[in-house]
């Protein structure tokens, strides 16, 4: 298996400008304004936001704008309003007034309809359902099942440029753009060797990945632990990555050095294994350098042989749905078109000429050849006269 040394090579060849785009997502400004009525939960949800989940004392200070219904003005500029309305209030005329007028105005509203475990067994009346504002949630920003499954998806959703933004200043949407970081990155290199491998018509047995392939897999994977690593907030200079976690990006090797002795052992067979492997080989390092990152902790061999058996049975999935997509030629030739039946002909006998009509037998009346004696159909004499 390949060490630190290798990696530093692999880093030397990811170029400054592909690695610049990357830093300037993650250091785009988010602007979120939180808008309710006092009571709402806007300062609860604000204290959510900067707090991951799976490890409460990690907690940040990024700024937010938290207003009144009466404080918005047009001239604020922000990427996402997330309007909260108390589930247990009676009236929410001036909440459907404000989310109208925001709507307007062009602004992307979230509505949340917070305090929902309140209301216990009592009916609810969707008051707000009607209202032209876009999204509307129902829940109750202490649940965390809400906030990880409704709230963040909803976020995302309404945000698709900021995600790497988002995770690094608010650490409540660390860990779900995380796993759709690693999944990006692991069909991307399932497609990238489903490509090469279609491409392989003569495959080399003793190296069924070439250089270019090893270089590009492990060029993606260095790009995804670095993304990552910005995402949860972690040093911008790709230098710092390297030596303190070159044993845990260095287990990509492994999966590289085994899928060498499973692909291209049959000819055009060896995509399958090809595919499920280099998806495989990539979830696995995104998972180990994620809990990495979050844990300090690294993945024991057993971890790691269940967390690659799982992803190498997606990985396959995968392959499937790829090697589906071929256009597969009809076996057999396709049968021609049936030309129309000949019709025959039949000129009147005095339109062809003496040499070719011949001689009429005057007892049949059928024409033989010009210079017959007897007629080749009745045998009765010619009259050539």
């Amino acid at each position: 298996m390949s060490g630190v040394g290798d990696l530093k090579t692999v880093w030397s060849n990811i170029k400054e400008f592909e690695l610049h785009p990357i830093r300037e997502a993650a250091l785009k400004d988010v602007r979120l304004t939180l808008i309710g009525a006092t009571g709402a939960g806007r300062h609860t949800l604000a204290e959510q936001m900067r707090r991951d989940p799976a490890r409460p004392d990690v907690h940040t200070q990024t700024p937010l704008a938290i207003l009144d219904l009466e404080s918005f003005q047009d001239t604020i500029k922000t990427d996402l309003v997330i309007l909260m309305i108390d589930a247990t209030s009676s009236d929410v005329t001036r909440q459907q007034s404000l989310a109208q007028k925001l709507r307007d105005t062009g602004r992307k509203v979230l509505v949340l309809c917070n305090k929902m475990d309140l209301l216990g067994d009592q009916q609810v009346m969707d008051q707000w359902a009607p209202w032209d504002v876009g999204e509307i949630l129902y829940g109750s920003v202490k649940d965390a099942k809400f906030m990880k499954y409704q709230f963040v998806p909803a976020v995302l959703r309404l945000m698709p440029d900021l995600h790497l933004a988002l995770g690094r200043q608010f650490p409540l949407f660390r860990q779900a753009v995380a796993h759709q970081f690693i999944g990006e990155a692991s069909f991307a290199n399932a497609t990238y060797a489903f490509s090469t491998g279609l491409a392989e018509i003569v495959p080399v047995l003793d190296l069924p990945l070439n250089l270019t392939d090893m270089v590009i897999l492990t060029k993606s994977q260095a790009l995804l632990v670095y993304r990552l690593g910005l995402l949860v907030g972690f040093s911008l200079r790709w230098q710092d990555y390297i030596t303190e976690f070159g044993s845990v990006i260095g287990g990509g090797f492994l999966w590289r050095q085994l899928a060498r002795q499973l692909i291209g052992l049959i000819p055009m067979w060896g995509i399958f294994p090809k595919v499920a492997i280099a998806y495989a080989g990539t979830f696995v390092v995104g998972q180990a350098v994620l809990q990495w990152y979050l844990t300090g902790r690294q993945l024991t061999r057993k971890q790691l042989n269940a967390l690659y058996s799982q992803a190498l049975e997606r990985g396959k999935q995968n392959a499937k749905s790829l090697l589906a997509r071929i256009p597969r030629p009809r076996l057999g030739r396709k049968k021609p078109a049936e030309l129309p039946p000949t019709q025959e002909i039949t000129l009147p006998v005095e339109a062809l000429s003496p040499a070719v009509a011949g001689l009429i037998c005057s007892q049949c009346g059928r024409s033989s050849a010009a210079d017959a004696i007897f007629c080749q159909y009745c045998g009765e004499r010619l009259d050539t006269l």
